[in-house]
């Protein structure tokens, strides 16, 4: 139901009853907006509880498998040094060297996919946006 508006003679409403339809109108939209980012937040939370299981058993497989692959290669280097008493320690540190510099590379394109993308919900930081820019159309159009 629609309470009257208090209003002049030649049909102009006070400034009390714009103030308070503004707030109104504002408390309304604030609250939505809460919600939407609300449920967002919701969704992301329920994707990322039913990964994390299967997250947990692919870090231990693929550390596993890496530790596996990394002694193979150190075993493979360790062959050219084949007559050396340091052959363990050059090999180590060959492959070493090789992994950090891949994880660095890695490292650096994660980087820039997260600069990319951005970790805020998009949807809703557009539509206070949009929000915003309504508001001060309405308040310019009010005054």
């Amino acid at each position: 139901m629609q309470e009257s508006k208090p209003s002049s003679a030649n049909g102009d409403r006070n400034l009390a009853s714009i103030v308070s339809e503004i707030r109104d109108e504002v408390r309304t939209l604030l609250t939505t907006r809460i919600e939407m980012l609300k449920s967002e937040v919701r969704e992301s939370g329920a994707a990322i509880k039913a990964g994390v299981p299967i997250a947990v058993l692919a870090a231990v497989l693929l550390g596993t498998g890496y530790l596996l692959f990394t002694l193979a290669v150190v075993g493979l280097v360790a062959v050219a040094f084949a007559g050396s008493p340091y052959r363990w320690f050059f090999s180590f540190l060959i492959v070493g060297f090789v992994w950090f510099c891949t994880g660095g590379m890695a490292t650096l394109f994660a980087l820039h996919r997260f600069r990319q993308h951005g970790l805020f919900p998009k949807k809703t930081v557009e539509v206070l946006k949009a929000d915003k820019v309504w508001i001060q159309n309405e308040i310019r159009g009010s005054i």
